[in-house]
């Protein structure tokens, strides 16, 4: 297979206790990545990251997303160092603009949602690579902060966005950008085009999420992925039928992932549903092997 990461998303709704030992399992199982979820309500995203890079040994972490109307990036940066302080080059931070209405439910709602998205983003880049950061932002301040600190090996901090300025933003100011559940080849190719149209760099990343069910029995595969693909339907303005999904037998699943790096992607990750999700995450990564 083109030359792809392939990891699994600890699931939001999945209880807190039960990631080490997941993450562990999908260590053993090859895996390059293990994506963790900050959404209001469920699991913080930062000491998710800490629990899983803890218990294991090679995986790489990355957080998906920090909200950075919840984040100030000055705390942001300190918390990603200590991490890359002691997990060097297994960390990466996602961070976008947060679900607005849950923004508004605690009173963190941006002016300027872009402006905030830049200015945390282009500040915790800057804290990170131990720069003193003098910023009078739209929505950010920060009077000569500094990390005591610093990461020897910066961790790529990326932006999880979909609308067309968001991702020229990532392409201007971030290291890679971070695709939703849903998206096809051929938003992938949309995506990067818009991220180079901000300037994006040849290293940018590309890390795709997707919706994932591995399994012979097409009905029960479909039954399975329903919910999710309904509702996202709806939030991504298209029909159901048109939100792709790394689905099927495990040689299907497998080909699905090629689409997507063919596409572009550099990762793929697995959000999968459905029972038994590490012996559905085993059979697509021995199948993706095979190719």
């Amino acid at each position: 297979m083109t030359n792809v990461r392939i990891g699994v998303m600890y699931d939001r709704d999945w209880a807190p206790e039960g990631l080490p030992g997941f993450a562990r399992e999908a260590e053993a199982l090859g895996a390059d990545d293990l994506w963790v979820v900050e959404d209001l309500g469920w699991n913080g995203g930062v000491s998710a990251a800490a629990v899983a890079l803890g218990a294991t040994e090679r995986i790489r972490v990355g957080i998906g997303i920090a909200p950075a109307p919840l984040r100030s990036p000055a705390l942001l940066a300190m918390e990603l160092a200590t991490l890359a302080r002691v997990f060097p080059g297994r960390l990466v931070a996602g961070i976008g603009h947060g679900v607005q209405e849950w923004m508004a439910q605690v009173g963190a709602a941006a002016r300027s949602p872009l402006a905030l998205l830049e200015e945390t983003i282009t500040s915790v880049r800057a804290l990170l690579r131990g720069e003193r950061v003098e910023l009078a932002g739209r929505e950010v301040r920060l009077d000569g902060v500094e990390l005591t600190h610093p990461p020897a090996e910066v961790p790529p901090v990326v932006a999880g966005v979909v609308r067309p300025r968001s991702l020229e933003l990532s392409g201007r100011v971030a290291d890679g950008t971070v695709i939703t559940e849903g998206h096809g080849p051929q938003d992938l190719a949309n995506a990067r085009a818009l991220t180079g149209k901000g300037g994006a760099a040849s290293d940018h990343t590309l890390t795709v999420l997707a919706f994932a069910c591995v399994g012979d029995d097409a009905d029960e595969v479909a039954r399975t992925l329903n919910p999710s693909i309904e509702g996202h339907a709806a939030w991504l303005g298209r029909p159901p039928h048109e939100v792709f999904t790394v689905s099927g037998p495990a040689a299907q699943a497998a080909g699905r992932i090629r689409e997507l790096a063919t596409a572009g992607a550099d990762t793929v990750v697995l959000r999968i549903s459905g029972p038994e999700p590490l012996r559905q995450l085993k059979a697509v990564l021995e199948a993706a092997r095979q190719n």
